[in-house]
């Protein structure tokens, strides 16, 4: 009888020793699971940062860098022009070309100073950040050979081939009598709208001679000579009037 009873009491504690374990296992996975949970509702979410943009626009590597070539081709396009101007950089970037690197608002600061303007820094904008409407600025890398005339020539011409409009390779020429033909005053106008630096010597430069490789570049603000351009109609180009300060077409 005391053997009977003592197979009983082992059944019982082996029934009991199963569903300890059994519990256990599941007070640990919920708590496991719990604890996942939980910090997956603590984790931040991701953010996806849009693709920033090229601060520096290095002219070196515009033809092995695809990126920043189809951003400077985006840049043209918007424009309409190819030939015209090597890169295309915004008033708050800064650009490269062999070993310089330059800000466009230390070239811009220096340029206010050749006009007579005075900078002012608001030395709260550094809290500011970044400007919201920056201008696009025209840079042509001034090669040997290069001068004036001709980049604007060809910066032209550019122009009205995105217009449809073939300029005649003598369209700069004068008229009979030695008068400026209407293109000829639209250059005549360029080279008062348009500035020339000297990256290594980092001064604004009025001379395109003694040209180095990679020493000086040509700058158009790229939205004021479009909103000029943009008013002229080619078909009335030659009543172009130019006084050596103002350009304008006299009415009919």
């Amino acid at each position: 009888m005391q053997k009977k009873t003592f197979q009983i009491s082992s059944k019982a504690i082996g029934i009991a020793v199963s569903c300890i374990i059994l519990i256990s296992v599941a007070g640990l996975w919920f708590w496991l699971k719990r604890d996942s949970t939980v910090n997956t509702k603590n984790e931040p979410e991701k953010v996806h940062l849009p693709p920033t943009t090229k601060s520096v626009i290095d002219y070196n590597n515009i033809e092995k860098d695809k990126e920043l070539k189809a951003l400077m081709q985006k840049r043209k396009a918007e424009y309409g022009v190819e030939k015209g101007v090597d890169i295309i950089t915004k008033s708050d970037e800064s650009f490269k070309i062999g070993d310089s690197t330059v800000s466009m608002q230390e070239i811009l600061d220096k340029i206010r100073i050749k006009s007579g303007d005075i900078v002012e820094r608001d030395l709260k904008s550094k809290k500011m950040g970044p400007m919201k409407n920056s201008e696009s600025f025209g840079i042509y890398v001034v090669q040997s050979r290069d001068n004036i005339w001709n980049i604007h020539f060809n910066f032209l011409k550019d122009y009205f081939a995105h217009k449809g409009i073939s300029l005649s390779p003598l369209a700069d020429e004068p008229k009979r009598g030695g008068q400026s033909s209407g293109v000829g005053k639209l250059l005549k106008f360029s080279e008062r709208t348009v500035n020339i630096y000297n990256i290594k010597e980092r001064k604004i430069d009025v001379d395109l001679n003694l040209i180095y490789p990679l020493s000086k570049v040509v700058i158009y603000n790229m939205d004021q000579i479009f909103a000029l351009l943009d008013l002229i109609d080619y078909e009335h180009v030659n009543r172009i009037q130019f006084d050596g300060e103002t350009l304008w077409i006299p009415p009919n």
